[in-house]
């Protein structure tokens, strides 16, 4: 390992070195020509979907991060999962190693994701490749988002084709493992009135742990066409292909800990846990001018989800009696997912009398079809998904079939015992109404709230019995904003949103959970944001959190209500550039919380903080530093299984040789770090990668 990293190194050393007399002045590359600057300025709708208006950040009620593409380049981040490590408030849960899974102010969410403000839901792992920039509002967001949300959504921004501009971009990349990325972006006006974009990828995984292979590619072509002085209508197609090696973790010993002597050994099966996805996605987004004051978007979307995944892993483990033994679990799922998404959007200005008003109007249908179904594990020799087997490296099972530590052959059917099997049918409407009241100078008001009609059909196959459930919910919104001076605000907001009972990917309803109204969720948040001269950009919040479910009474028989969980807290992050040369951001997060039976929830770590800098040497050389913490947490509620606290220490230098070539050297967990970042129940803890090291060569022709 560490010998494959100083080969990076000595390889991006000797390339940087041999033009180090180039004498090109620096500049950014093609990639990042149109800087995105946030702070203290006017958003517009396809720069910052989530707002939907252009509203100030400063304007603004609630705490959000943004995450600009010239951030993801310098940081070489490859998944979401990558950002969210530098992302006060959020962390990130393991997600079964097949899908993204966010952890949204102690509130763990697989489906609040979205596409240029549509929602995105199915369980994947996201690629970066196409976008301009990521979103991250915390809080519950039911007003502009709808159903879930609870403790915060991300929001990707696609690239669009731009006009008046052709440019060929590539992004090449090798790290010390053999993991490789290649990216092209490429754009063409066509003439005055339509340009056409071009995006795609490639990614041969690889890590340090054992089978970790697969691929994942995609394309992504757009157009634009400027139907008229007022009206331009951007179209996108985007094909997604993933295939990848699951590794589940490894088991926690008597302590409550990952056991440090099992980091090498994948509790699966090398040829059988696999995940692959297809999808297609199709976007289009018509914006009109009706006037200086009146404008108005319409977006549709439809996705084509086609999931399957297998896997096994540790579902037990005695370190006291049975040390050299593991059990095993498993099943095969699949799901195949068709989201059809219609959304409309009038945004308008006015006065009446000394106040102004910002008026968003919109409405949501969703139609969705999801037809899902499990199969657990079924083994000859147990009679049921459970086998014990020797531990070792590799696991003595291969393609379901192995020796168990009894010494027997057993084998592994993943077609016998059907765990569920449904086909579900999803309509949405939905109507939203917000105003932001600008009462003076120095006070503006927000109001608004959404109504949903959730209605859900479920068939049971096994069962041949089928089970509705409509929900209408109204969520409101309210913010108070007040500036003593124009680059300070101070404010405070209350917010709703609420989760169906069929859970955010539309469990089987059947049984007690079709009478049970869905879970509530409410926050309430004071924060400041202030915009220094010096170019800095700092901003506090203090939240909490609560959820409210009804169950039914065992001894009557009827819903009553209870607290679910209960989180407040507080963040800070301060962001932007000290003096000429330096760039930072950073930040932290205090998270405190409580279940309804008292308990410590799961994946909530007491304290968080990141922090990153870019120090730019000279027009060519640059150089970044910047580290994650983490403290400990549960893996489970309540439980005694822990993931330890750690520090983890990046680095990477830059070179710029022109303004069509430049390349860099990220190095991740620098001081070698022993971690363990994620979990997703008590034996099933992921292992922090090691040192390595990723070379990067970007440039336009």
């Amino acid at each position: 390992m560490k010998r494959h990293i100083l080969y990076l190194g000595a390889l991006g050393t000797a390339a940087l070195s041999s033009f180090a007399s180039a004498q090109t002045p620096g500049t950014d590359s093609a990639g990042n020509r149109e800087e995105v600057i946030v702070r203290g300025e006017y958003l517009q709708s396809e720069r910052v979907n989530s707002l939907k208006t252009p509203t100030p950040i400063l304007d603004v009620p609630q705490s959000l991060s943004i995450v600009t593409l010239e951030q993801m380049q310098r940081q070489a981040f490859v998944t979401v999962g990558d950002l969210i490590n530098y992302t006060p408030g959020v962390n990130n849960s393991q997600g079964e190693a097949h899908r993204d899974a966010i952890v949204f102010r102690g509130i763990r969410s697989t489906a609040d994701f979205y596409i240029d403000g549509t929602r995105d839901d199915v369980q994947y792992f996201r690629p970066l490749y196409n976008l301009e920039q990521i979103e991250i509002l915390r809080g519950p967001n039911a007003l502009l988002f709808g159903r879930g949300g609870a403790g915060g959504i991300l929001n990707r921004v696609t690239k669009k084709a731009v006009i008046d501009s052709n440019f060929n971009d590539y992004r090449v990349a090798v790290d010390s493992f053999g993991e490789h990325n290649l990216q092209f972006d490429s754009n063409y006006t066509v003439n005055d009135t339509t340009a056409v974009r071009f995006n795609a990828y490639y990614e041969g995984l690889d890590s340090e742990r054992d089978f970790a292979d697969g691929d994942r590619w995609g394309v992504n072509p757009t157009a634009k066409f400027v139907l008229g002085d007022s009206t331009v209508l951007d179209l996108s197609y985007e094909y997604l292909d993933h295939s990848q090696f699951i590794d589940r973790g490894i088991v926690t010993g008597s302590d409550g800990e990952p056991i440090d002597n099992f980091d090498d050994i994948v509790f699966g099966d090398r040829d059988l846990n696999e995940a692959e996805l297809e999808a297609h996605l199709l976007r289009a987004i018509l914006q009109h001018e009706f006037s200086d004051a009146l404008k108005g978007n319409v977006t549709a979307f439809y996705g084509d989800y086609d999931k399957v995944y297998e896997n096994f892993y540790a579902s037990g483990y005695d370190e006291e009696n049975s040390p050299d033994e593991v059990t095993l679990d498993g099943y095969l799922d699949t799901t195949d997912r068709q989201n059809l998404i219609l959304t409309g959007n009038l945004v308008g200005q006015f006065d009446t009398g000394s106040i102004g008003h910002t008026v968003l109007f919109g409405g949501e249908y969703i139609d969705t079809s999801s037809d899902q179904d499990r199969y657990n594990a079924f083994w000859d020799t147990t009679q049921d998904d459970n086998e014990v087997f020797s531990i070792s490296r590799p696991l003595n099972l291969r393609g379901g079939v192995g020796v168990n530590a009894a010494g027997q052959l057993a084998t592994n059917d993943f077609t016998v015992d059907l765990n569920d099997d449904t086909r579900v049918d999803i309509e949405v409407y939905s109507f939203y109404l917000q105003d932001e009241i600008a009462l003076s100078e120095q006070f503006s008001l927000v109001l608004g709230a959404r109504y949903d009609n959730f209605d859900i059909e479920v068939f049971n196959v096994p069962a041949n019995e089928t089970r509705r459930r409509n929900d209408n919910e109204i969520t409101p919104r309210g913010g108070l904003i007040f500036k003593p001076r124009e680059n300070i605000s101070l404010y405070a907001s209350y917010s709703e949103t609420f989760l169906p009972r069929s859970g955010e990917q539309f469990a089987n309803i059947n049984g007690d959970a079709d009478d049970l109204d869905p879970d509530e969720f409410e926050s309430r948040e004071i924060g400041m944001k202030w915009d220094f001269d010096t170019g800095l950009s700092l901003t506090m919040a203090y939240f909490e959190n609560e959820q409210t479910r009804a169950d039914i009474d065992n001894e009557t028989g009827e819903n009553f209500e209870i607290r679910g969980l209960e989180v407040d807290g507080f963040e800070v992050q301060l962001e932007g550039q000290v003096g000429d040369n330096l760039y930072i951001r950073g930040g932290y997060s205090y998270l405190d919380g409580e279940t309804g039976d008292g308990e410590t929830p799961r994946e909530l770590p007491e304290n968080m903080a990141s922090i990153w800098s870019v120090y730019q040497l000279n027009s060519q050389w640059g150089f970044g530093l910047g580290a994650t913490y983490q403290d400990e947490s549960l893996v489970t509620d309540g439980g005694t299984a822990t993931l330890p606290s750690y520090t983890r220490v990046d680095a990477a230098v830059y070179y710029e040789f022109s303004n069509k070539l430049r390349m860099q050297l990220n190095v991740e967990n620098l001081l070698d770090e022993e971690y363990y970042p994620t979990s997703h129940s008590t034996h099933q803890v992921t292992v922090g990668e090691p040192i390595n090291a990723r070379l990067t060569i970007s440039g336009n022709f």
